[in-house]
């Protein structure tokens, strides 16, 4: 891939890549906490993972229809 299309694919795939890891990280740190005290009032940092989550998904969305499908 020694064009600017190779180039800017590989780029934000791997941005995105780096997001999607982000999102596993925290989810482990998430079931760790829960895993550790059930008790533990976690809705509202489990409700930003989620949008988090979510805005990675549609980002993909998005970056699967400009480098898939416009091209």
């Amino acid at each position: 891939m020694e064009t600017t299309y190779g180039a800017y694919f590989l780029t934000i795939t791997g941005i995105h890549g780096t997001h999607v890891l982000i999102g596993i990280v925290w989810a482990s740190l998430l079931l760790a906490a829960f895993l550790d005290d059930p008790a533990t009032d976690l809705a509202g940092r489990i409700e930003v993972f989620g949008l988090y989550w979510h805005f990675v998904d549609v980002v993909w969305i998005i970056l699967f229809t400009l480098f898939y499908l416009v091209r």
